[in-house]
C-alpha cells in the first residue's frame, strides 16, 4: 500500500487541458464529416424523388426512391430478395478471400526468390494490364457455367492487383531495419515476419480496400455472363424485360453492401492497429 506521501510525490499523469481540446476537436471533426456524408446522401436521394414526381427526369428510365423501396418489398414478399443477395454476396466473399491470400502468398515467393521476381516482372505487367473481363467466356468453357467460373472472375481480376501491391511494400521496405535482424542471424522467415509484413501493413490493407471493388467487379461481370441467380442476374433480367427499377434496385443494393464490405475492411485495419499500439505501450 503506498502511503500518502509516496502518493504525492507520483508524477500527475493526468490529460491536460489542451490535449482534452484536441481530442474534443478531433471527435468534432470526424462527427461532422460523416454527417455531411450522410447528409449528401439524403439530399441526392431526395432530388432524385423530387425530380422525378416533377417528371425533370423520366422516371421509367432512372427509376426513383419510391419506386425501389416498393420493388425491394415485391422481391421481400415473393421471397427472392435474400436469396438473390445471399447468392452475390457468397460469391465476393469467397473471391475476395481467394484473392487476398493467394496473392499475399505469390508476393511473399516472389520476394524470397529474387531469380523468379526478375522472371516473372513483365508477365504481371502484361497481365495486369489485360482485359480480365474479355477471357469470361473462356473461363466458362473451361470451368463450366456455375458459381466456380465466376470465382475464378473474379481471382483473374483480383490477384494480380493484390501482387503488385504487396510486392511492392515488401520492396520499399526500410533496407537498414532488414540488415539489423540479419545482423543478429535472423534468417529470411524471421525478416519476413519481424521487418517485411509489420513495415508493409498499409499496402496489404491498400489492397483489401482496392480488392473491394475488384471482387464486386469480377462477380457482376461473372454473373451478366453465366448465372441463374444474384444482383448481377436481376440487372441482366430487368434489361431485358424493360424493368428498370428492378435493375436501379439492384445497382443501390450492390453499392450498399460494398459499402458495408468496405467498412469491415476499414474496422479490421484500427482493430489491428489499436493491438499494435497496445502491444508497443
Amino acid at each position: 500500500m503506498f502511503d500518502n506521501k509516496s502518493q504525492k510525490n507520483l508524477p500527475d499523469i493526468s490529460p491536460s487541458t489542451e490535449h482534452i481540446r484536441f481530442l474534443q476537436e478531433v471527435r468534432r471533426r470526424k462527427m461532422s464529416i460523416r454527417l455531411t456524408q450522410i447528409l449528401i446522401l439524403v439530399a441526392a436521394f431526395a432530388f432524385w424523388e423530387i425530380f422525378a414526381q416533377l417528371k425533370i427526369v423520366d422516371p421509367f428510365i432512372t427509376s426513383q426512391p419510391s419506386r425501389i423501396l416498393q420493388t425491394i418489398r415485391t422481391l421481400y414478399e415473393g421471397g427472392v430478395l435474400w436469396h438473390h443477395i445471399w447468392v452475390t454476396c457468397l460469391e465476393t466473399i469467397i473471391g475476395f478471400l481467394l484473392g487476398t491470400v493467394l496473392g499475399v502468398i505469390l508476393a511473399i515467393a516472389l520476394w524470397w526468390s529474387e531469380f523468379l521476381s526478375q522472371v516473372m516482372e513483365p508477365y504481371l505487367v502484361v497481365l495486369n494490364s489485360l482485359p480480365k473481363i474479355a477471357l469470361g467466356p473462356v473461363f466458362i468453357v473451361w470451368i463450366g457455367a456455375g458459381p466456380a467460373a465466376i470465382i475464378v472472375m473474379t481471382l483473374a481480376i483480383s490477384l494480380i492487383v493484390t501482387i503488385l501491391e504487396v510486392l511492392n511494400g515488401f520492396l520499399a521496405t526500410d533496407k537498414e531495419r532488414i540488415k539489423l535482424v540479419e545482423i543478429f542471424g535472423g534468417n529470411k522467415f524471421q525478416v519476413l515476419s519481424l521487418v517485411l509484413i509489420p513495415s508493409s501493413f498499409p499496402n496489404i490493407i491498400n489492397a483489401l480496400k482496392v480488392n473491394v471493388g475488384l471482387s464486386w467487379v469480377g462477380v457482376i461481370v461473372g454473373e451478366f455472363l453465366v448465372s441463374k441467380a444474384g444482383l448481377g442476374y436481376l440487372i441482366v433480367y430487368g434489361g431485358q424485360v424493360f424493368k428498370l427499377d428492378l435493375v436501379m434496385t439492384s445497382v443501390v443494393i450492390l453499392g450498399v453492401a460494398a459499402a458495408l464490405m468496405y467498412q469491415g475492411v476499414v474496422f479490421l485495419e484500427r482493430l489491428i492497429l489499436r493491438k499494435n499500439q497496445s502491444r508497443s505501450s
